[in-house]
């Protein structure tokens, strides 16, 4: 077998599809309707868990790029939505940090980041987490997410990243549900 010497990391050719790139999104209900519905064409489309993100520019509402689990078809455990919409938004941006050029950007996320996005979104940049369904709610379907406590956020706070929890969180559980309803494989299990 040959080493591996790159790994591509794609989002479903459906995004475009669901996807309004010239929109400007006017407050957080826009920005997390947008991460939840990719979570939930997610699952019924088949391409991937039920979790979806978007990163948003915090004074313009413009939309630099979007995450959906990509675990499964990727075969990769680190293709979470909101890792690979961190990954798209640096591209975009041509920088491994998304506030190095002065601009606050914001991550919207269909559930609360797991241990390995929120270190992610700590390295990211972003100066803005919001969040919709809770970890509690991804556990009851079966997914370990890892050592999250009070003081994760609390870190995150200190850094300097403002945390929102609870955005649609009800909608954004429905499509957990729907996930684990269908038979939805969960991976880490």
């Amino acid at each position: 077998m040959a080493a591996v010497k790159n790994i591509t990391i794609t989002l479903p050719e459906w995004i475009n599809e669901v996807v309004d790139w010239q929109k400007t999104y006017h407050n957080d209900q826009e920005k997390m309707a947008l991460a939840v519905e990719l979570s939930k064409q997610n699952v019924l489309r088949g391409t991937g868990g039920p979790f979806g993100s978007a990163i948003f520019a915090c004074d313009s509402g413009k939309l630099i790029s979007v995450g959906v689990n990509r675990v499964m078809p990727m075969h990769n455990s680190a293709a979470h939505g909101e890792m690979v919409a961190i990954m798209f938004a640096e591209q975009q941006v041509q920088s491994f940090s998304l506030h190095a050029d002065g601009v606050k950007r914001e991550l919207f996320t269909s559930c609360e980041p797991c241990a390995m996005c929120l270190g992610g979104t700590l390295w990211s940049g972003v100066k803005r987490l919001v969040c919709a369904a809770t970890a509690d709610d991804a556990r009851a379907i079966g997914f370990d997410e890892g050592p999250v406590e009070a003081s994760s956020y609390q870190y995150l706070t200190d850094a300097g990243i403002e945390v929102v929890r609870l955005v649609q969180r009800d909608e954004a559980n429905a499509v957990l549900q729907l996930y684990a309803n269908g038979g939805g494989e969960i991976y880490n299990g």
